[in-house]
């Protein structure tokens, strides 16, 4: 049996839980229902309260975070190595410290590619939860099912 996650909530979950700093927020996804949890912050349901043993990996599989499907700062080098090449050692001088998206982001609006760099993290990020999705045994939907 196939569990069905649509794949607009997959993003939306992927991007609460990395827009916060570690078990801030978090989301998980129901193994048998494909439905999306999410933790965190001041989102609480009351109609629906979250399970009690959403830690329980039997059940449900966290949402990973950008380092666990290899984003960050590996896909900010790879978008400077292909789109940007003459700026790649730039970029890599940006990541030597604390505050490197912000530098990278500024390096990237100077040169008029910061939509370009939003477009191909997009790109990316679907991919990575899509090869994610697959490996748990997941199928992705554009919408659910009637």
């Amino acid at each position: 049996m196939t569990t069905l996650v649509q794949l607009s909530e997959l993003i939306d979950a992927f991007q609460w839980s990395s827009a916060t700093g570690p078990l801030e927020n978090a989301a998980f996804v129901d193994r048998m229902t494909g439905k999306i949890w999410w933790v965190g912050g001041d989102w609480e349901d009351e109609d629906d309260p979250v399970p009690d043993d959403l830690e329980d990996g039997s059940l449900y599989l966290a949402v990973p975070d950008p380092a666990g499907l290899g984003l960050g700062r590996r896909l900010a080098l790879r978008f400077a190595e292909e789109q940007a090449p003459q700026l790649a050692e730039r970029v890599y001088r940006c990541f030597e410290r604390a505050g490197a998206y912000g530098r990278f982001k500024r390096l990237l609006e100077d040169h008029g590619l910061l939509q370009a760099w939003y477009d191909f993290e997009a790109a990316a990020t679907e991919q990575a939860l899509r090869e994610w999705a697959a490996e748990n045994g997941f199928t992705l939907v554009e919408a659910r099912p009637l």
